[in-house]
């Protein structure tokens, strides 16, 4: 996987648009019902960098970061503005959460994901690119210490803890985190003209499975 892991400017794509995508399949019957299925497990998210320039020299940050990641070739980080912590935006990361698992006693790493709830219905998202430094983590009740009882990957999103939870503890965590995203475009076209009356380029960028 060529993955780079470095952030998209955050000040850049602070103001873009888009968010996340699903692949539904709608067939048609005769008598008028519809059957409908979906080949994507999760979500894809897309984003239009573009939106968030705001001068002159933000096209040039952008043409660099481009050109470092060869266009489409590689991959790097995205901080989805709308969208970058196990709470609600206007709250702080609380080691409760999320619920990442259940102890069984052998099992010492586990996955970050973060929940999406609306009625009786949830979806767990994985998150691969944790925000090094802002994980929180805790069996029950108890908040454990990061370095001490457990490290995190911030490159694949795994906790390991230094002992395996005990049979039914609940595992929970918090944090920040990132999207890993690609370029989805091998081109940027931009005048300095347009952009002076107030046009910007478009920049879209899609997210990738890591």
């Amino acid at each position: 996987m060529n993955f780079h892991e470095i952030r998209f400017p955050a000040n850049l794509s602070f103001g873009s648009v888009g968010g996340p995508e699903r692949r539904t399949e709608v067939v048609t019957l005769a008598n008028g019902f519809e059957e409908r299925n979906t080949p994507w497990a999760h979500s894809r998210r897309r984003y239009d960098a573009g939106v968030g320039m705001r001068s002159l020299d933000d096209i040039e940050t952008l043409i660099a970061f481009f050109e470092a990641r060869r266009g489409q070739l590689h991959g790097f980080r995205w901080k989805d503005w709308s969208d970058y912590k196990s709470c609600a935006p206007s709250k702080e990361p609380g080691f409760r959460d999320c619920v990442i698992g259940t102890g069984d006693g052998e099992t010492r790493d586990f996955p970050l994901v973060k929940q999406y709830r609306s009625g009786e219905e949830s979806y767990a998202r994985p998150i691969t690119k944790p925000v090094a430094g802002s994980v929180l983590a805790g069996w029950d009740a108890a908040e454990l210490v990061e370095g001490v009882h457990f490290t995190v990957d911030s490159t694949t999103g795994v906790i390991a803890f230094q002992d395996a939870p005990a049979e039914g503890v609940e595992v929970s965590a918090g944090f920040a985190f990132d999207v890993p995203v690609r370029f989805d475009v091998d081109r940027i076209e931009t005048s300095v003209a347009n952009f002076q009356a107030g046009e910007v380029p478009s920049v879209p960028v899609v997210e990738i499975r890591v």
